[in-house]
């Protein structure tokens, strides 16, 4: 547990695709050892950003034992198996643990939704299986996990603490009692780290610039936050993972392959993102250059 809640930084991996539209762990490899060499603590595998939600389950839980395998000597391994149904939460819960994760993301169930008392009893049958991240995202889900049912939960022995994506000012209500939080929200994470007590970010912003982010979350460096607000920003320009995947195609970082419904962004949109990216020096970027890439070069399946 105390490895877990001394990570400052985990990214939500971005998962390469191949031209067949099967993934792509060559590139996987590659993208995570980038991860390890940038000072990185964690990575959350199939998360949104890594489009877990249009994975099967068996390419899910391949795709945490391979980073078991490959990484958990050097990372922390996070396997996101929540769902809004419980069991499937549990099904996906303990194939994870069995692959050998060290923790589990758990989202509150989204889309039908239910009660106050069925999010916690949710939640209370996830954490009985192993240790498990909060992931608090009212924007996707259409629903907060209020103080009201996070403060009972942290009593269980399981409990890690809160990817919270509403506010830094919950984040501070939280930390204030010893629950630990992690911003969800790239742009406050560095606020929420050195201004609101954060113990950290998991983070989208740092599958692309991953030394950057490990400097905002060890020092206090202002300027250095300021210059890359607009970065940030352009990330969520539209639903998260699109700008990041089309913008680690632009570097050459992974193939120009999507998984359909995603698209890549715009040429107008990319080309704002060129020139967020050619601001920062090359060594800081993942990839092997940057092109603004024509809307042909990408391709898409499903």
């Amino acid at each position: 547990m105390n490895r877990l809640k001394s990570a400052s930084l985990i990214t939500a991996i971005k998962t390469p695709f191949n031209n067949r539209g099967g993934i792509d762990l060559a590139t996987y490899d590659d993208l995570v050892e980038q991860q390890i060499l940038a000072g990185v603590d964690g990575i959350i595998v199939g998360g949104t950003t890594g489009e877990g939600h249009l994975f099967s389950w068996e390419e899910h839980f391949m795709l945490i034992a391979h980073s078991v395998n490959e990484f958990s000597d050097r990372l922390v391994i996070v396997g996101n198996t929540g769902s809004n149904n419980t069991r499937e939460a549990i099904k996906g819960t303990k194939n994870g643990f069995a692959t050998g994760m060290d923790a589990a993301l758990q989202i509150n169930p989204y889309y039908g939704r239910t009660s106050t008392a069925g999010v916690r009893e949710h939640f209370n049958r996830v954490l009985d299986i192993g240790p498990a991240f909060i992931y608090n995202v009212p924007g996707r889900t259409g629903q907060d996990i209020t103080p009201d049912i996070i403060e009972p939960l942290s009593k269980h022995e399981n409990f890690i603490g809160v990817k919270e994506c509403a506010g830094n000012e919950r984040i501070a209500h939280y930390e204030q009692q010893g629950i630990a939080c992690w911003s969800g929200n790239d742009d406050q994470s560095f606020a929420g780290r050195h201004q609101f007590g954060s113990h950290g970010v998991i983070s989208v912003t740092s599958n692309i610039i991953p030394g950057l982010m490990r400097q905002l979350m060890n020092k206090k460096d202002t300027e250095l936050n300021e210059s890359l607000q607009g970065l940030m920003q352009w990330l969520f320009c539209e639903p998260n993972p699109i700008a990041i995947n089309t913008a680690l195609m632009m570097t050459g970082a992974v193939p120009a392959n999507f998984r359909l419904p995603y698209m890549a962004l715009t040429k107008e949109q990319r080309q704002e993102g060129f020139e967020l990216l050619s601001k920062l020096a090359g060594k800081d970027i993942v990839g092997s250059g940057l092109s603004l890439l024509n809307d042909e070069d990408f391709n898409y399946m499903y």
